[in-house]
């Protein structure tokens, strides 16, 4: 399928693995750049994370090499090394999550890719930054995440460090990626040059933690505590209801007026600990109590009706299950029916569209190597 998307006619050479780097390509590539993955001879490692309907195409990599083409290739062999070459000159980005060292070795660093391509955005993405000691240290999900603060406010919750159940750090990071190579392309359509793009993952993710949890302890000299109160209270959480569980969150003093008067808590909550947003998140614990146990005495269909009509924000728990089911159903041609999890932006002059299934390892290294 002809590519829609706002990066059609864009091709970006993808030298990443695992799950940061191919989420920042697979982003690359909904928007419609010809993406390109040079993968080892045995795969990348997505494609074996968990179950899947085929040996090289888990649940996991049917979405995130989407929209690729797979060339499998030995870098360390000098045809390996000649077909990457031989490619640079035909790509717009380059967009590697490949250790320092590693490229270095590969001759594959900024200097010599950019003596082969001046225009080329070379985007590069490690555990720490290139001008660290650690600049070669492996660093996955839950490094980083106990390295840049993620642990300890779980910690401030649960009293022990404990990690996000979910890859926080690969995705947030992969997001910043594809976000810092979609910059540097703007750039270049307006002035000609390329550059290098450096995303430490340390450094992004002290940028996204930071935004709220600095809080007081920004302004020098501290004016309070890290830490954003209303998020860190173990009361924020979703609340049962008479037959199951919903999320209220009641963010105005109107919102709190509805609610509240009309569960009968007026006499037990003073209105003026509400008034205003300071004093909203100074007692977030007890308004949160309060709305609980309100919550509890009708069920989650009447409380969303009401909420509705109130203009509170609300919404029903929803299950993995629930998503998963919710998904529209694509074709494989190789595996047949999967759930495709559709990109989150929509165009309305150059949409995104499926247009390449996720690829089998190596299937068009004879395209690129011939």
């Amino acid at each position: 399928m002809q590519a829609t998307g706002p990066l059609d006619g864009m091709r970006v050479l993808d030298l990443t693995s695992v799950v940061m780097g191919p989420l920042c390509t697979q982003m690359l590539g909904d928007l419609g750049a010809d993406v390109v993955v040079v993968e080892r001879f045995g795969g990348d490692t997505n494609r074996v994370m968990g179950a899947g309907p085929h040996p090289q195409l888990s649940g996991i990599s049917l979405n995130l090499m989407r929209n690729k083409r797979s060339v499998a290739l030995d870098l360390g062999s000098p045809d390996g090394a000649a077909a990457v070459r031989k490619l640079i000159p035909t790509c717009d980005a380059l967009v590697t999550t490949m250790l320092p060292g590693s490229l270095a070795r590969l001759g594959l660093t900024y200097p010599e890719v950019h003596a082969i391509r001046p225009e080329i955005v070379y985007a590069q993405a490690q555990g720490f930054p290139l001008d660290s000691p650690r600049a070669d240290d492996p660093a996955y999900d839950d490094i980083v995440q106990s390295g840049t603060g993620v642990a300890d406010l779980m910690s401030r919750i649960s009293g022990e460090p404990t990690l996000v159940p979910t890859i926080f750090a690969d995705k947030v990071c992969g997001l910043m990626l594809a976000n810092a190579v979609l910059a540097a392309l703007l750039y270049r359509e307006r002035t000609g040059l390329g550059q290098h793009v450096e995303v430490p993952m340390v450094d992004a993710m002290r940028s996204f933690m930071l935004v709220e949890h600095g809080a007081a302890a920004i302004p020098e000299p501290p004016v309070g505590p890290v830490g954003y109160r209303r998020i860190l209270t173990p009361e924020r959480r979703p609340q049962r209801t008479a037959d199951g569980w919903i999320g209220i969150l009641p963010y105005a003093k109107r919102h709190y007026d509805a609610l509240l008067r009309h569960g009968g808590a007026e006499p037990s909550v003073d209105p003026a600990i509400y008034a205003d947003a300071r004093s909203r998140i100074r007692h977030s614990d007890e308004l949160y109590r309060a709305v609980r146990a309100i919550v509890i005495h009708h069920p989650t269909a009447y409380w969303l009706d009401y909420c509705s009509r109130e203009h509170i924000p609300a919404s029903p728990v929803v299950t993995l299950d629930e998503m998963v089911q919710s998904l529209p159903l694509e074709q494989h041609p190789v595996v047949g029916a999967y759930r495709h999890i559709p990109p989150a932006a929509r165009f309305s002059v150059t949409p995104q569209e499926l247009r390449r299934p996720a690829p089998l390892t190596g299937q068009d290294t004879a395209e690129f190597t011939s």
